[in-house]
């Protein structure tokens, strides 16, 4: 079976021989000293290896179910999500006021390089949700802050991003999909979205979708889309659950891979949501989350070829070729590695 090592000693050649991290005069760097650095990542890689990298085959076997409704991960993934979560590596770089641990971003990375080479479609979900409340820090209200960020730093809300169409992709201008205004200042939201990662899963008790859509009346183009929070369930003033939000999995979309993470058609047909930002400037506000995910992907690729390559390499060290021309290697086997 496949495995992952997470590589500490080269992250630690980086992060302290290469980059000096400790010496720079960025807020938090002083901070990283080569032992702090050093247990935060031994105790990542142990999860990495144990827990993340055993689920990766049952991910792409199994891969997640749609069930009344309901999306259903593979088996395994609750449980890692939870231990996750306890750990406090959902909130590893994210700000303290809402329950963060505040250490610098480049220690955020080491650690997400790891999950991703470890089991990536299990990492999707909870990049998804940095992401997500990136944005709202950067663009939300104190009360929309206050409202969903601590539970989305813990891990027991989850987040997403709504922007594909199955008529408009790149040119997000040609999108349907339409946020009425309420007299209470909320919205109504109505339109398909297509292509959502972790658009449902059953890891998290809420889902916290961003979403963008056009609110009547506005420009016709892509200065006219908005950005918009549509929880799957509403939360109450005190901060409780309630009632369901008018938003459905139509389908999980077929992938050639990443079976574990659920890529889902979203139908929101009249859904409750709420302005992120300001209107018309829904772009600005998505682009905090876009241009994140776009460092994620970075990250996942070269998280991917390193785990491809430990895995070769394994692979080759082990592999009975045949008899060495300079002589017997493996005297006692039928053949040399």
């Amino acid at each position: 079976m496949p495995s992952y090592t997470a590589p500490i000693q080269d992250m630690q050649f980086i992060l302290h021989n290469l980059l000096d991290v400790s010496a720079q005069d960025i807020p938090g760097y002083a901070d990283l000293e080569t032992d702090f650095t050093s247990a935060v990542m031994e105790e990542a890689g142990k999860l990495a290896r144990d827990v993340l990298a055993p689920l990766n085959a049952v991910g792409d076997t199994v891969g997640c179910r749609l069930e009344n409704g309901v999306v259903r991960t593979p088996p395994g993934f609750k449980e890692a999500y939870a231990q996750l979560c306890d750990g406090g590596w959902t909130g590893l770089d994210c700000d303290p006021a809402y329950g963060g641990q505040g250490l610098p971003y480049v220690m955020q990375t080491a650690v997400g390089e790891m999950f991703s080479a470890a089991n990536m479609s299990f990492q999707v979900y909870n990049g998804l949700t940095h992401g997500a409340v990136s944005a709202i820090n950067v663009h939300a209200t104190d009360a929309q802050k206050a409202t969903y960020l601590p539970n989305m730093i813990s891990g027991k809300w989850s987040g997403t991003m709504n922007l594909t169409e199955p008529h408009a992709g790149t040119d997000l201008g040609m999108m349907r999909t339409k946020a009425e205004p309420q007299a209470d200042g909320s919205y109504r939201v109505t339109g398909q979205k297509i292509f959502i990662s972790g658009g449902d899963q059953d890891l998290t008790e809420n889902i916290i979708h961003l979403v963008l859509a056009k609110i009547p009346g506005g420009p016709a183009d892509i200065k006219g889309v908005s950005l918009f929070i549509v929880p799957k369930f509403l939360v109450n003033a005190d901060g409780s659950l309630g009632a369901r939000n008018a938003v459905s999995v139509g389908k999980i979309e077929e992938k050639m891979g990443l079976h574990g993470n659920a890529t889902c058609v979203l139908n929101y047909d009249g859904a409750v949501g709420y302005l992120l930002g300001q209107e018309h400037k829904g772009m600005r506000a998505m682009f905090t989350m876009m241009n994140e995910a776009r460092l994620s992907v970075g990250l996942q690729g070269y998280a991917q070829a390193d785990v491809a390559y430990q895995n070769a390499v394994a692979y080759a060290n082990d592999r009975l070729q045949g008899r060495d021309v300079t002589g017997a290697k493996n005297p006692e086997g039928p053949a040399d590695p």
